[in-house]
C-alpha cells in the first residue's frame, strides 16, 4: 500500500480516520485516492484529488464539514446495507415465497449489473444537475422503492420492486466521492475519505445485526403463520434511506461550480473504450484481467448468511451477529494487510507484493475450505473464530496487493480508466454471472458446501499457482511506467 497520509492540519478525529485511511492507496504520480468499494456491488472507490490549487477550499464550504462527513458516512452505510439487506433476510424470503438459492443468485446479481449499466447515467446526471441534488434523490427519495418492496405480494413483485430500489443505491458512491473532492483540500482528503469509510463501516456493522433481528419469531404473522420479518427489514431500510437523504440536504454543501466531475470517477463506469483497450498493451494488466474470474469472494458474500442458517443452524438474528465477527476481522485485516505488504515490498522489492498475494490466496483458500466445506461445526464458539479469521484474511489481497500493482504499472493519465475497466466493469459483470450460476448449482446434487468449496476455495487455490506468472512480468512493467506515461502524453502509446 502506498502511503497517502496528510501532511497538513486536520479537523477530524485522528485515531479513527487514520485507521480507516490505512486501507487507502494513493495513485503514484497524482494525489488521487483509491480503495476497495464497501458496496455489496463490489468495484472500487476513487477520489480524484489531482488538480491545480488542490489545497484551496471555499471558506463557506468549510463550515459544518464535520456534519457533512457524518451525513456522507451514514449515507454510505445505509445504501450499502440497503443493497445487501436481501442477503441477510433471504432465509425469510425462502419461507415467504417458496423460492430457492437460485433466486438469491438472481437477486444478488442485480446490483452488480445495475452498477455497470446505470453507473454512467447517474454520473452524467450528477454532473448536469448537481451532486448534492442527485445524491439526495438516489440516497433519500429513492428509499421509497425499498419501502414499496416491503409490500410485495409475491416473488415476482419483490424482484421488480427490489430491482428498481438497487438501481438507486448503486449510484451513490461515485457521487459521494465527487463531493469529497469539492469539500476537502488535497492535504485533508485522505483523512476525510478514510473517516467517511470508517463511519460507513462502523454504522454498517451495527445495521446488519439490527436488521437481522427482524428474523426473530416476534415478527411471524400469527394469522398466516408466515414470517414477515423481511417486510419490516425493507420498511426500516427505506425509512433510514429517507432520513439519510434529509441529512444530506441539511448538512452537505456543494459549490456553485464544481471542477470535480462524477463521470471522471472510475467507479461510475464512465471511460473511453479506446483508452481501455490501450491498457492491454501492458502485460501485467492482461494477466490481472485473466485472473479476475478466479476472484470469487464477492460470490461467497452473497450466500454466506444463508449458508449459516441452512447448514450451520444459526437463526437469522444469530447470523447477523456472526456477520459482525466477519466484518470486524475485515477491518483489522485491511490495516494489517497494508502494513505487511509495505514490509514485503521494502524487503523483497516489487516481487514482495506478488509473494504477499500468493500467501493471501493460499490462506483464503484454506480458511474458506475449513469454514464452509466441513458442515459439522454447528453454532460452536470455534466456528465464530473461523468466521472472524475468514474476515481477517479476506481484504488483504485486493487493497494491499492488486490495487497498488495496477496503480504502479498503468500510465498516470489512464489510472482511472484502468480501475474502471478491470474492477467496475469486467470484474463486476463476471461476479454477477457467477453469482447466478452458484445459486443454481448449489441446488443440484453437488450441494451447497461442495459448490462453495469448488467456486471459492478451489478458485483461490488455482489463482495462487497462476500468480507465479507475475514474477517476470510485473517488475518490468513497473520500470516502464514513467516511459509509458510520457508516451501517453506524447500521443504515441
Amino acid at each position: 500500500m502506498t502511503d497517502n497520509r496528510s501532511d497538513g492540519p486536520s479537523e477530524f478525529s485522528d485515531g479513527f480516520s487514520e485507521l480507516a485511511e490505512a486501507t487507502i492507496t494513493e495513485v503514484p504520480g497524482t494525489d488521487d485516492l483509491v480503495a476497495p468499494s464497501t458496496s455489496p456491488a463490489g468495484g472500487i472507490s476513487y477520489v480524484d484529488a489531482d488538480e491545480e490549487d488542490g489545497n484551496y477550499v471555499d471558506p463557506e464550504l468549510k463550515r459544518g464539514r464535520n456534519l457533512a462527513v457524518a451525513a456522507l458516512g451514514a449515507s454510505q452505510a445505509i445504501d450499502n446495507s440497503e443493497g445487501g439487506v436481501v442477503n441477510t433476510v433471504f432465509p425469510l424470503l425462502i419461507e415467504a415465497f417458496g423460492i430457492d438459492r437460485g433466486a438469491l443468485g438472481i437477486i444478488s446479481s442485480i446490483s452488480k449489473f445495475a452498477r455497470g449499466i446505470l453507473g454512467p447515467t447517474w454520473a452524467m446526471l450528477a454532473d448536469r444537475f448537481g451532486k448534492k441534488r442527485v445524491l439526495f434523490i438516489v440516497t433519500g427519495v429513492w428509499g421509497l422503492w425499498t419501502v414499496a418492496t416491503g409490500f410485495a405480494p409475491d416473488y415476482t413483485w419483490f424482484l421488480i420492486l427490489y430491482s428498481i430500489a438497487v438501481c438507486g443505491t448503486v449510484a451513490s458512491e461515485p457521487i459521494l466521492n465527487g463531493l469529497m473532492g469539492d469539500l476537502f483540500g488535497r492535504n485533508e482528503r485522505g483523512r476525510a475519505f478514510g473517516l467517511v469509510r470508517g463511519i460507513g463501516t462502523g454504522v454498517g456493522m451495527i445495521l446488519t445485526p439490527a436488521i437481522a433481528l427482524f428474523g426473530s419469531e416476534a415478527f411471524r404473522n400469527t394469522e398466516t403463520g408466515v414470517h414477515d420479518g423481511w417486510r419490516y427489514a425493507m420498511w426500516t431500510m427505506g425509512a433510514l434511506s429517507l432520513l439519510s437523504g434529509l441529512l444530506i440536504l441539511l448538512w452537505v454543501k456543494e459549490p456553485a461550480r464544481s471542477g470535480k466531475k462524477v463521470a471522471d470517477d472510475p467507479d461510475s463506469g464512465v471511460f473511453k473504450l479506446s483508452d481501455g483497450f490501450k491498457l492491454f498493451k501492458i502485460p501485467t494488466v492482461v494477466l490481472i484481467a485473466i485472473m479476475l474470474p478466479l476472484v470469487t469472494s464477492m460470490v461467497l458474500f452473497a450466500f454466506m448468511q444463508t449458508y449459516w442458517v441452512q447448514i450451520n443452524g444459526f437463526t437469522v438474528p444469530e447470523a447477523g451477529f456472526l456477520y459482525v465477527a466477519f466484518s470486524g476481522g475485515s477491518v483489522i485485516g485491511s490495516i494489517l494487510g497494508g502494513l505487511t505488504a509495505d514490509v514485503m515490498v521494502r524487503r523483497f522489492g516489487h516481487k514482495g507484493r506478488i509473494a504477499m498475494m500468493q500467501l493471501y490466496l493460499i490462506s483464503f483458500a484454506a480458511i474458506t475450505f475449513v469454514t464452509f466445506y466441513f458442515t459439522n461445526w454447528g453454532t460452536s464458539l470455534i466456528y465464530w473464530v473461523l468466521v472472524f479469521l475468514t474476515g481477517l484474511i479476506f481484504p488483504i489481497g485486493f487493497s494491499a496487493c492488486v490495487l497498488p500493482m495496477v496503480s504502479t504499472v498503468v500510465p498516470t493519465q489512464l489510472n482511472a480508466t484502468g480501475f474502471a475497466m478491470l474492477f467496475s466493469l469486467v470484474q463486476g459483470l463476471i461476479t454477477a454471472v457467477m453469482t447466478i450460476a452458484v445459486g443454481f448449482i448449489s441446488e443440484t446434487d453437488l450441494g451447497f458446501a461442495n459448490t462453495i468449496a469448488i467456486f471459492v476455495s478451489g478458485a483461490y487455490a488455482v489463482n495462487a499457482v497462476y500468480w507465479f506468472v507475475f514474477y517476470k512480468v510485473y517488475p518490468k512493467d513497473v520500470a516502464r511506467q514513467k516511459e509509458r506515461t510520457a508516451q501517453v502524453a506524447a500521443g504515441t502509446f
